[in-house]
């Protein structure tokens, strides 16, 4: 497997975070999946004027990584939240 990076992308869904569509991918890439997953909350609040009932920020594996760059753990999505 070649190098992987990570980058946020924000989802826009339906009602209590059912049928989600990527609306938006943000530009930094991280190296780690702890880097992107600290970066996740500020990235939603940044992003919340987008219209969707609900929004979501979730890391997702990018083909595109610095070569220093470890293996990390597993990605976990954020808690919906309600768009304001």
């Amino acid at each position: 497997m070649g190098p992987v990076g990570y980058f946020i992308a924000i989802l826009g869904c339906a009602d209590s975070g059912a049928s989600c569509q990527t609306v938006a991918t943000l530009a930094p890439h991280y190296e780690s999946a702890a880097q992107c997953a600290a970066a996740r909350d500020d990235a939603l609040d940044r992003n919340s004027d987008l219209d969707f009932p609900t929004l979501i920020a979730q890391c997702q594996k990018s083909s595109v990584r610095p070569a220093a760059a470890k293996r990390d753990a597993p990605l976990a999505p954020t808690q919906p939240r309600a768009a304001a």
